[in-house]
């Protein structure tokens, strides 16, 4: 199975959270599966926060941002009834706002799951609701605002 991001265009591929071109990102790589889309992600040491053994919530919060835009991305390809990578006009989406509640502190070395859902999608502009959790406890939640990405002439 191919990640959302497996099929963003090269020119898209060096986002640090999930660019698949950035040699120093994180390479997050997100799945949709009916209602629902999911990423999974395993923090190191190196991205600890203020309290030993947690994660930096900076990098929650941008693995919520290039997860909800990927989720955008994957629900427009369904309402326009297209297929991810379908060799049309790619259709990108970019944040316009996300609101980032942290929950619980998350611990560093286990495995997270971020997952998303669609709430609306209207015009260009999508609005995505976002879980982060930890052996099953959720740690953060989130609201996006996605906005599709289009290119000038």
């Amino acid at each position: 199975m191919h990640a959302i991001q497996d099929h963003y265009p090269a020119e898209f591929a060096h986002c640090y959270g999930c660019g698949s071109a950035n040699p120093h990102g994180l390479h997050l790589k997100s799945f949709i599966e009916g209602e629902r889309t999911h990423a999974r992600f395993t923090p190191a040491a190196m991205y600890s926060g203020g309290y030993p053994g947690n994660v930096y919530g900076g990098l929650l919060a941008s693995l919520l941002d290039c997860h909800g835009t990927a989720t955008a991305a994957a629900f427009a390809y369904r309402a326009q009834g297209r297929a991810l990578g379908d060799g049309g006009a790619p259709i990108r989406f970019v944040t316009g706002s996300l609101k980032v509640d942290y929950k619980r502190p998350t611990p560093l070395g286990i495995e997270l799951l971020i997952e998303g859902t669609l709430r609306s999608l209207e015009g260009r502009k999508a609005v995505i609701d976002l879980t982060l959790s930890a052996d099953g406890e959720v740690c953060v939640t989130g609201e996006m605002l996605a906005v599709q990405f289009v290119a000038k002439a």
